[in-house]
C-alpha cells in the first residue's frame, strides 16, 4: 500500500504520526541549528583572515575542498533529518557554496522551529495548569493558551514547507541540472528508439524471408512444373499444391502485417486489439481491462506492444502455462496514466537488457513512461509499464 493509500484508508491513524514526526523534526532542527550556528561562527572567524588569499587562484581549490569536508557532515545530517522526519528526499549537489548558503539560511529557520515548540509548550501550560495561580483569570488565560497552540500548529506547517523549499533550492539540482538530465534522458531514449526500430526492421525482414518468401518460391516452382504438364493428373496435383501454398503465403503475410501493427488497434482501439491478441495466443490469457475512455494513439500503441512482447516472451522463452494481463488507470495529482501489468508463471530469468525488453523500455520512455521488469530465476515474471496519457 502506498503512503497516499494509507492516508486515505487510515486518516485518523497516520495524521497524528505525521504530526509527531513534524514535532520531532522541528526539535531536532532546532538542535542542529544551534550546532550549525556555532560551526558558521567558527568558519567565519577562521576564513575571514584568509579572504585575501582567494585572489590567488591556486589557493581557492584547497580552501574550497577544506570547507566542503567541514560542511558535508552537517549537510548529510540535515539530509537524513529531512528524509526521516519530514519525508523530503534531496539529491545532494557536489558544490560547496550552495550547502554553505543552505546552512546559513536554515539556522534562523531551525531556531524558529525551537521557538514555535517553546510557545506551544507555554500555551499548553496555560490551558492545563491550575489557573487560580495566575490571578484567577480563568476566562482570559485559557483562550490565550489555545490561541498560542493554534498559532504554533500553523507555524509547524509553515516550518515544514520552508524546510522543503530551502532544501530543494540550495541542496537539490538547479534548473540547469534538471535540463541537462532531461537532455541526457532524451538523447538516450532517442538512441534506444532508433535501435529498436532497426531491430524491428530486421525481424520483419527475417519473417518475410523465412516465411512469405519461401512460400512464394514453392508456389512458383509448383506452377512452373504444372505448366509443363497441364493436362495430366500430376499437373492437377501441382495446381492444388500451388493453391495451398498461395493460401499459406497469404496467411503468413497477414501474420507479419499483424505483428507490425494490428488493424484492430487503429480501427477499434486498445481493448479490441488486446482481445484479438488473446484470441491468437497459444497460451490461455486472463485479460482485465479497466480503462475508461480512449488515450492518445501513441500511448495505446505502446501499451499494446508491451502486452504483445511480454506474451511472446512468455510463450517462447519462459515456458509459461498461463498469463494474466491487467490494463487499468493510474496516476496521481490529476495526471492520468495507463498502467499495464503482465504476469506469467514461467521459469523467469528475463533479461531487461535483452533486445525485446530493451526495445520496450525505449518505446515506453520515449513517452515519459516507466517500465519495470521483475523476473527472478525460477519465476514468476511480472512486467509493469506506466504511460502518461494526459
Amino acid at each position: 500500500m502506498t503512503s497516499h493509500e494509507a492516508r486515505t484508508a487510515y486518516p485518523a491513524v497516520v495524521a497524528p504520526r505525521e504530526w509527531a514526526r513534524a514535532v520531532v523534526g522541528a526539535a531536532a532542527g532546532a538542535a542542529t541549528a544551534v550546532a550549525e550556528a556555532v560551526l558558521l561562527a567558527v568558519l567565519l572567524t577562521v576564513t575571514l583572515p584568509l579572504l585575501p588569499f582567494l585572489l590567488w587562484p591556486a589557493a581557492r581549490h584547497p580552501l574550497g575542498r577544506t570547507l566542503d569536508m567541514t560542511v558535508r557532515p552537517f549537510v548529510l545530517l540535515e539530509r537524513s533529518r529531512l528524509s526521516t522526519l519530514f519525508g523530503i528526499d534531496i539529491t545532494l549537489r557536489p558544490a560547496t557554496a550552495r550547502p554553505l548558503t543552505y546552512l546559513a539560511v536554515r539556522c534562523p529557520v531551525g531556531l524558529f522551529g525551537g521557538l514555535v515548540l517553546a510557545f506551544f509548550s507555554a500555551g499548553l501550560y496555560l490551558v492545563l495548569s491550575p489557573l487560580e495561580v495566575l490571578d484567577g483569570n480563568t476566562f482570559g488565560i485559557v483562550p490565550i493558551g489555545l490561541g498560542l497552540m493554534c498559532l504554533c500548529v500553523q507555524g509547524t506547517v509553515g516550518l515544514v514547507g520552508v524546510e522543503r523549499w530551502l532544501a530543494r533550492r540550495f541542496l537539490g539540482p538547479s534548473r540547469e541540472d534538471l535540463m541537462e538530465e532531461r537532455i541526457g534522458v532524451l538523447a538516450a531514449t532517442r538512441a534506444g528508439v532508433v535501435a529498436a526500430v532497426d531491430e524491428e526492421r530486421r525481424r520483419i525482414e527475417r519473417d518475410l524471408h523465412d516465411g512469405v518468401q519461401q512460400r512464394l518460391v514453392l508456389l512458383g516452382m509448383a506452377l512452373g512444373r504444372a505448366r509443363r504438364d497441364p493436362g495430366s493428373e500430376r499437373g492437377g496435383a501441382l495446381v492444388e499444391q500451388a493453391y495451398e501454398e498461395s493460401r499459406n503465403a497469404l496467411r503468413d503475410l497477414k501474420e507479419v502485417a499483424w505483428r507490425v501493427y494490428p488493424a484492430a488497434l487503429a480501427g477499434s482501439g486498445l481493448r479490441a486489439a488486446l482481445h484479438d491478441l488473446v484470441g491468437r495466443s497459444s497460451l490461455p490469457i486472463d485479460l482485465e481491462y479497466g480503462l475508461d475512455g480512449a488515450c492518445p494513439p501513441s500511448v495505446e500503441t505502446a501499451a499494446y506492444f508491451v502486452v504483445a512482447e511480454s506474451v511472446t516472451n512468455a510463450v517462447k522463452h519462459a515456458g509459461a502455462g498461463r498469463v494474466s494481463v491487467l490494463v487499468t488507470e493510474g496516476g496521481e495529482g490529476g495526471t492520468r496514466s495507463v498502467v499495464v501489468r503482465v504476469h506469467d508463471d514461467g521459469v523467469g530469468g528475463a533479461d531487461p537488457g535483452g533486445t525485446g525488453l530493451a526495445g520496450l523500455a525505449s518505446r515506453v520512455e520515449a513517452l515519459d513512461g516507466r517500465l519495470a521488469v521483475d523476473s527472478p530465476v525460477g519465476g514468476p515474471t511480472t512486467i509493469r509499464a506506466e504511460l502518461p496519457c494526459g
